[in-house]
């Protein structure tokens, strides 16, 4: 495993066009962190995030991710992201397994064959969030919070070394959230590094050991989870979701957590 951070920045800005969004970024992030990134709408976080995804513009300062310029960064699977949408399109006409597969095509040229490998990798993705039961039931028929489950599976099969989160547990109930942070403590005691953006740090306290806080396109606050929660203020905001999603019967509790292939999301390394 490297030493290199995960996510170095220094000084760094991010924005469109000419426009900086969120600016004197200076943030280190090392293997097996989970980290908390908060602040209302409009304060540069989501911008920051799309920085580090290629999806908005580095506007100054330095910023490196496991130890290469972001302007070099290539390797684009060593991040998993699991994007803020709430649910998958009711359009959508497809298995559990069909889409959790999707997650393997980082690692897979359009024209190779699929691998028992493969297979396993995905089989252990849907059981670390609870859906391998549900393994060829079509995605739309899924309720949001495991539909949330579905997208993070999919991004765990590709074995990333850091998974982005755009707000995992929003725009569910209160028993589908209580699911989805069970299974990110999982995957923070298996010490995947996760950087989750979100409004209910409440749902996370067990899983998140640091915190980011943004206000007016600046970092206020980064430190411990236990000081932010002793005292620290951050601006109230009310937030909409894009979907309310509720559940209409028991979330079931999880499975113990397997041991496979994607123990290599620990480490980094891949036999693809």
């Amino acid at each position: 495993m490297s030493d290199q951070p995960v996510i170095d920045l220094r000084s760094a800005a991010f924005g469109y066009a000419d426009r900086a969004v969120i600016s004197q970024v200076t943030v280190r992030i090392e293997r097996g962190e989970v980290v908390a990134l908060l602040g209302p709408n409009g304060s540069g976080k989501t911008t920051l995030v799309k920085g580090l995804l290629g999806l908005s513009d580095h506007l100054g300062g330095q910023a490196q991710l496991f130890g290469v310029d972001l302007d070099q960064f290539t390797d684009k699977a060593r991040i998993g992201y699991v994007p803020q949408r709430h649910s998958l399109s009711a359009s959508v006409r497809a298995t559990v397994r069909e889409v959790v597969e999707i997650g393997r095509l980082a690692h897979r040229r359009w024209w190779a064959p699929w691998q028992r490998g493969d297979s396993a990798i995905v089989q252990e993705a849907m059981e670390l969030v609870g859906l391998a039961d549900r393994a060829h039931e079509d995605v739309s028929t899924l309720s949001g919070g495991q539909q949330r489950r579905v997208l993070i599976a999919r991004a765990l099969a590709a074995q990333p070394e850091v998974l982005v989160m755009d707000e995992p547990t929003a725009g569910v109930d209160a028993a589908s959230q209580a699911v989805l942070a069970q299974v990110l403590s999982r995957l923070a005691a298996r010490g995947t590094t996760m950087l989750i953006v979100t409004h209910e740090l409440d749902a996370l306290t067990d899983t998140v050991s640091r915190v980011l806080c943004t206000t007016s396109g600046r970092i206020d606050y980064d430190g411990p989870l236990v000081d932010y929660l002793g005292g620290h203020s951050h601006p109230a905001e009310p937030h909409v979701h894009h979907h309310a999603d509720e559940l209409t019967s028991a979330v079931p509790a999880l499975p113990a957590a397997p041991t496979g292939p994607l123990d290599r999301v620990r480490t980094g390394s891949s036999d693809d």
